[in-house]
């Protein structure tokens, strides 16, 4: 039995998380799927209750940076980074430490962690009264649309997990970006809540990442949300739109195209946060009214790829990726 949790409960959220179970808690971009990464008995139940491939690391969240670098080996770069974007959506991939307790499924058996400070209350507080790093993926079932909501959670995961501890909706609504520093130079694997420019701002040039077709292609992945088919809807989706058929549900963004089959707006004036938090709601809404009424697919309209836009658009790109 899955339990709801209000937001004043936090304190048994943390409990059973300490206790090896399962805990949705909310973020500033999706809702993420606690377990104590020290424990593999729970790490591992994450990747059952996702239905996630093992080869898939997972993100640990802190509730502040020094937390962070006792687990990682952190460069000023990152230190500088976290400076700046600490609490907030970016995650950052650094080097294990050798004493590093977190078990080593939770980093799908690398060198590296992918590590963040997620910037919500609640999360916070949540972290710090659980007093171990917590691996938190998406609270969904793997290569689905990822949750906003803490319904979005019970709808996808009820039974596979204690609890949801509820926060209401995400503000960000899309994942953290991804850099990659343990290498030496300075990668975006996934691009997100923090656009890559404000990255260069302080570290200055970033590698764009691999295209998505070729990070799939190695099962050594080393962060999250890299595989082809992801955030996908079981409506196929078809990017770019510029008309739409009866037959088919519309990703709008700005005035809508006209004649579509169901209609969900991401934002009518063009503003790219506003897009951001609305997607992955809209995808599940344009599915499930989609499959009410018999429709075949979904389009969406396009959507600039400055600052969230690259975010909005890699989503939209996996969801529209061929099934395998």
């Amino acid at each position: 039995m899955t339990v709801l949790l209000p937001a004043q409960e936090v304190e048994r959220a943390a409990a059973l998380l300490r206790a090896g179970d399962l805990v949705a808690f909310p973020t500033e971009t999706v809702y993420g799927l606690g377990a104590d990464a020290r424990n593999g008995r729970a790490v591992a139940a994450v990747f059952e209750a996702k239905g996630r491939p093992h080869f898939n690391p997972l993100i640990l969240h802190l509730p502040e940076a020094e937390a962070a670098f006792d687990e990682a080996v952190a460069d000023d770069r990152a230190r500088a980074l976290a400076a700046r974007f600490w609490p907030g959506p970016l995650t950052l991939v650094l080097p294990r430490r050798p004493e590093c307790r977190v078990d080593l499924l939770a980093g799908a058996g690398l060198d590296t962690l992918a590590l963040r400070v997620p910037a919500h209350p609640l999360a916070l507080a949540l972290l710090r009264g659980a007093g171990v790093p917590v691996a938190g993926p998406s609270a969904n079932r793997s290569g689905q649309v990822s949750p906003t909501t803490a319904q979005h959670v019970m709808d996808g995961l009820v039974g596979r997990i204690a609890a949801v501890l509820d926060g209401g909706p995400c503000a960000v609504g899309v994942e953290s970006t991804v850099l990659d520093l343990a290498a030496g130079g300075a990668a975006l694997l996934r691009p997100g809540g923090v656009p890559v420019e404000a990255i260069e701002a302080v570290i200055g040039p970033v590698a764009r990442p691999i295209p998505i077709a070729a990070a799939a292609a190695t099962r050594t992945l080393r962060s999250p949300g890299m595989l082809l088919s992801h955030y996908a809807p079981a409506l196929p989706v078809r990017l770019a739109a510029r008309d739409v058929t009866a037959e088919e549900a519309l990703l709008a963004f700005g005035e809508p195209l006209p004649g579509a089959g169901a209609v969900w707006q991401l934002s009518e004036a063009r503003d790219l946060r506003e897009a951001a938090a609305r997607l992955f709601a809209g995808l599940r809404r344009l599915d499930a009214e989609g499959a009410r009424l018999g429709l075949r697919g979904i389009a969406a309209m396009a959507v600039p790829q400055d600052g969230l836009g690259a975010a909005i658009n890699d989503r939209l790109e996996r969801a529209a990726a061929p099934r395998g």
